[in-house]
């Protein structure tokens, strides 16, 4: 398949060879590199989100999350900012808490969803600015309504539920060629439902990577931080400011584009009357210093998933006890580069 360009303009020619049966369908416009890369990202986090049986969403803005999240209940700055019946269907709900998360990165983004797009998410995405999506199937006339956003050329895939990837994956870079296993361990058992959304977010995310969650949702994603403290600093500041949000009024504008723009200038100047309170934290790698505990403590973290086996373990163990948060070891480094 012909691109338009790599991954800059300057970028040509630009190409993408299917090695099996390909992964998904075009449907309606023309690939670039970048939506492709996001979109065979995106595709596998939701497919293991919706692993428990619910459906998934997620935002995608190069190669990482913006936000994730489940099928759970629409609160009333979600379902008024985005236009949503808090009633609505399940994908619709899903897609509306994703990209919440944090709505300014999610601009011009690539979504995933676990399952077929319903008119109520189309109608969603007419008001967003949106690059594309990937999905395992479009009910009657959600194509048409698609198809016409960006003057015709938005992306629309449909991925293939059955489409099993290949146990090696395969990077040629700078004359080298990069051959590994595919990344495919399962996450550990006895993991809280937050725990294990965040867990797998961060999994599909540019490390240094940490993830805040709750309610079935994430709060604030961090994506390629060379310091993981910086990391929990840049989630939780997202994190702060999606709470700031539930106590900013939305003002009746036209599209969910404007709402959002103007909701996020005026939270940002909020004092909420409370703190943010019972988050979970994913680190794809291990906290190496006991600052990383203070630093999760100010955003409300409570519980933390990360592989554990650090140098100063005993450090961040009693640093942990003595925030009140709970730390569980998953012996599982989710680096992603």
């Amino acid at each position: 398949m012909h691109l338009r360009y790599g991954m800059n303009p300057q970028q040509i020619p630009a190409a993408v060879t299917a090695l099996h049966a390909p992964p998904f369908t075009v449907v309606h416009g023309r690939p670039s590199y970048l939506n492709l890369l996001d979109a065979v990202t995106a595709w596998p986090l939701v497919r293991e989100l919706a692993a428990g049986g619910t459906v998934a969403a997620a935002s995608f803005k190069h190669v990482s999350p913006a936000g994730a999240a489940l099928a759970g209940p629409l609160d009333p700055v979600t379902a008024a900012l985005f236009g949503v019946d808090p009633a609505a269907d399940a994908v619709t709900r899903a897609y509306a808490r994703a990209r919440d998360t944090d709505p300014k990165s999610s601009y011009g983004d690539v979504v995933a969803v676990s399952a077929p797009v319903t008119a109520g998410l189309a109608a969603l995405l007419r008001t967003v600015v949106s690059d594309g999506i990937i999905a395992p199937g479009y009910e009657p006339g959600a194509v048409a309504v698609l198809a016409a956003k960006k003057r015709g050329t938005y992306l629309v895939l449909e991925a293939d539920p059955a489409f099993v990837p290949p146990p090696e994956e395969v990077r040629e870079l700078y004359g080298l060629r990069f051959v590994q296993r595919r990344d495919d361990a399962p996450l550990p058992g006895g993991l809280t439902p937050d725990l294990r959304l965040a867990l797998a977010t961060a999994r599909y995310t540019q490390s240094n990577a940490v993830v805040l969650a709750r309610g079935g949702a994430t709060l604030g994603v961090a994506a390629g931080q060379q310091s993981r403290v910086d990391g929990i600093r840049l989630a939780g500041a997202k994190a702060e400011l999606w709470h700031r949000r539930r106590f900013a009024p939305v003002e009746p504008l036209p599209s969910a584009q404007e709402r959002v723009t103007a909701h996020l200038a005026r939270a940002a100047t909020l004092d909420p009357p409370v703190p943010l309170q019972d988050v979970s934290l994913a680190s794809d790698g291990a906290l190496p210093f006991e600052d990383n505990i203070t630093e999760a403590a100010r955003y409300g973290v409570r519980h933390i998933a990360e592989p554990g086996g650090a140098a100063r373990s005993a450090q961040i163990a009693a640093a942990a006890e003595r925030h009140g948060i709970t730390v569980t070891h998953t012996a599982l480094r989710l680096f992603r580069h």
